[in-house]
């Protein structure tokens, strides 16, 4: 991809699939003390292993703040100053994200709208997949800004 502008021709495409990104126990715990969330399935791994999930999983919120880092891997804009997230109107964690496991996104343009100002406000339907499962780990309705 080399251009924002471009993308409003390919409204209802899939645009990208990001590289897989591991979900490590340290990656977890880093974001567990972040946000002060230290339930025990997220951190604890021996009370994890006799959960039904047999071992520690990633907060919700973890995976959705990877969809920033994932859009950023996996995008390049070369008449882009800068991008804004705007927000989501739609989530659901769909399944759960094991600590050792590996994720990526998949990104399909569902709508472009041109902005004043030399801007774009594009919304993603963004799917987090986990390596090896045929369930996605999150869904996604995502709103970005871009202006070039």
């Amino acid at each position: 991809m080399t251009s924002v502008r471009e993308l409003e021709h390919r409204v209802g495409e899939e645009i990208a699939v990001s590289p897989w990104v591991e979900i490590t126990q340290e990656r977890i715990d880093t974001f567990a003390r972040a946000v002060e969330d230290f339930q025990w399935i997220h951190v604890d791994r021996s009370r994890a292993q006799s959960s039904p999930f047999g071992g520690t999983i990633a907060h919700g919120f973890l995976t959705l703040s990877l969809l920033s880092h994932l859009s950023e891997m996996t995008f390049s804009f070369s008449d882009r100053r800068m991008g804004v997230n705007y927000g989501l109107n739609r989530v659901r964690f769909t399944s759960p994200v094991p600590s050792g496991s590996r994720v990526r996104a998949r990104f399909t343009l569902s709508k472009y709208e041109k902005l004043d100002g030399n801007g774009v406000q594009v919304t993603w339907n963004a799917v987090i997949e986990r390596e090896g499962s045929a369930k996605p780990a999150l869904v996604a309705e995502w709103i970005g800004r871009h202006y070039y």
